[in-house]
């Protein structure tokens, strides 16, 4: 895909994650929107995955670590045929298989069920692990909260990656400044977030996560990078594409009424359509 082609999917993506938390009335539209356009790139352009065998040996491996931006994860798999977009109605319905959170039993695509904060990591760094030992080239990826790594168990996962030298590891940290009960500089800053990771022997590359291009150079930066995991730091805004959503901690688990609903549609419709006349 070219540039223009993940932009107007990840405008497509975020109409998905305001339809599904809508529907829902709960969830997580924040961080889902912030990390959009990282969704849209790995599983359109960069991971190793096929809809039509999402077990495949071979295939790359995401987990998401922050699995309450679920919203995020479950519009892209729907966008890229991992199950019917029309599904995404259904979030956190009773019976429905698209739950709260990532259920890798249940949902098509998904590598690993998630939510407990700081979990997620551990478990990439055990995938990655796992291919190192069996000389296999799948690649492994995790999309970690800025505010999910004031969590310990995330900065002892990240020891091992730099001890084992996991460099089919790529440790993604959506960095939109807000968590659940405000800035994380208010809560319990773990800035510099690059610094740290680089203490435990990462490769570290600081980005606009909203930014293709600067998105598309750190995942080529990373496949290249030898002898050590890599974390990109992605600078990203929270509810971004939404107006009134972005930039405000109060929309990190709130579902728009009708009213906000509509608002947040015609807002993604009109992006959508200035996307198409470029």
């Amino acid at each position: 895909m070219n540039k223009l082609e993940l932009m107007k999917t990840a405008n497509e993506v975020r109409k998905g994650i305001v339809t599904a938390v809508h529907s829902a009335k709960s969830g997580h539209p924040g961080g889902s929107l912030s990390a959009a356009d990282i969704y849209t790139y790995l599983y359109f352009e960069e991971m190793n995955i096929d809809p039509k065998d999402p077990k495949k040996a071979d295939r790359d491996r995401f987990v998401l670590s922050k699995g309450h931006t679920a919203p995020g994860y479950y519009s892209t798999l729907a966008h890229r045929g991992f199950f019917p977009v029309e599904d995404l109605t259904t979030l956190r319905k009773v019976g429905s298989y698209l739950q709260g959170h990532p259920d890798m039993k249940h949902i098509p695509g998904v590598d690993m069920s998630s939510g407990s904060l700081g979990q997620g990591i551990s478990a990439a760094v055990g995938m990655a692990i796992s291919a190192k030992l069996s000389d296999d080239d799948y690649r492994v990826y995790t999309l970690l909260g800025d505010g999910e790594i004031q969590e310990g168990q995330v900065w002892e996962a990240s020891m091992l990656a730099g001890h084992r030298k996991l460099d089919n590891l790529v440790v993604i940290v959506d960095n939109n400044n807000l968590q659940i009960d405000g800035k994380i500089t208010d809560v319990n800053s773990p800035y510099p977030i690059d610094k740290k990771f680089e203490a435990f022997n990462f490769h570290v590359i600081n980005i606009d996560g909203n930014d293709f291009d600067q998105i598309e150079a750190a995942f080529k930066e990373a496949r290249k990078t030898k002898g050590m995991p890599t974390a990109i730091i992605a600078k990203t805004i929270k509810g971004k594409g939404v107006s009134f959503m972005e930039d405000q901690a109060g929309w990190h688990g709130k579902a728009p009424n009708d009213e906000q609903y509509a608002q947040a549609m015609e807002e993604l419709e009109k992006a959508g359509e200035a996307l198409c006349q470029k």
